[in-house]
């Protein structure tokens, strides 16, 4: 098992007698985005971005300190060498993500598309991905694998183009998500807002890695 799956699984566990958590999988990998991206984050940015409350953010942040992947200073939280390595690893696993407007295969008001990389032989039909979605609250979600330059849906026997009549989509989530052979795009639908189908389809995608990794 790839050592960014241990210890995701680690962070988003309980440790027993603890109450059971608020955060899930995604939550975790949000908050390595955020610090990729901002040296330091403060509780309160976390707060504004994971949509959670302040006892869940400083549950989670003591998870990630348990193990050793963050340390705490005067500017806020940040990662360890640790902590920058696994994100690293993480970044890329999913390396690419865009919103994307609604259309035939995103039925929702908020769409959200990610990039899951080599991984098409690990996905079936694409429920267990639609339920990882709809677990964090989200409506839904699609997923497309790409081979021989274009996108096909899980499990098709004659590998159609899926977005044939939809160019200007499929030439988005190339332009935006640049993928390449046996590769996967998750994308996650929701009617609420943009951040429930982001959740939606990187929990998707993170649950994916997880579950392809524990059948290993």
């Amino acid at each position: 098992m790839h050592m960014y799956i241990k210890a995701l699984t680690k962070i988003a566990s309980r440790y027993a007698p603890s109450r059971m958590l608020s955060f899930e999988l995604v939550h975790v990998f949000k908050v390595f985005q955020l610090l990729d991206k901002n040296e330091h984050v403060s509780r309160t940015l976390l707060c504004q971005e994971l949509a959670l409350g302040e006892g869940s953010i400083k549950t989670l942040i003591k998870h990630l300190k348990i193990q050793n992947l963050v340390k705490s200073t005067n500017a806020g939280t940040t990662l360890t060498q640790k902590g920058k390595t696994l994100s690293s690893e993480l970044s890329q696993s999913i390396p690419s993500e865009s919103n994307i407007p609604k259309c035939s295969i995103a039925l929702g008001k908020f769409n959200y598309a990610v990039l899951l990389k080599r991984v098409s032989f690990a996905i079936r039909s694409g429920i267990e991905q639609r339920d990882a979605a709809i677990k964090i609250g989200a409506l839904g979600a699609t997923t497309l694998l790409y081979k021989d330059n274009k996108f096909v849906m899980p499990g098709a026997y004659n590998d159609k183009d899926f977005l044939q009549r939809e160019t200007y989509i499929a030439n988005l989530l190339i332009d935006k998500l640049n993928p390449e052979e046996n590769d996967v795009v998750i994308i996650g639908s929701d009617n609420k807002n943009l951040r429930i189908a982001e959740f939606a389809a990187k929990n998707a995608a993170l649950v994916t890695i997880t579950n392809h990794e524990n059948h290993n």
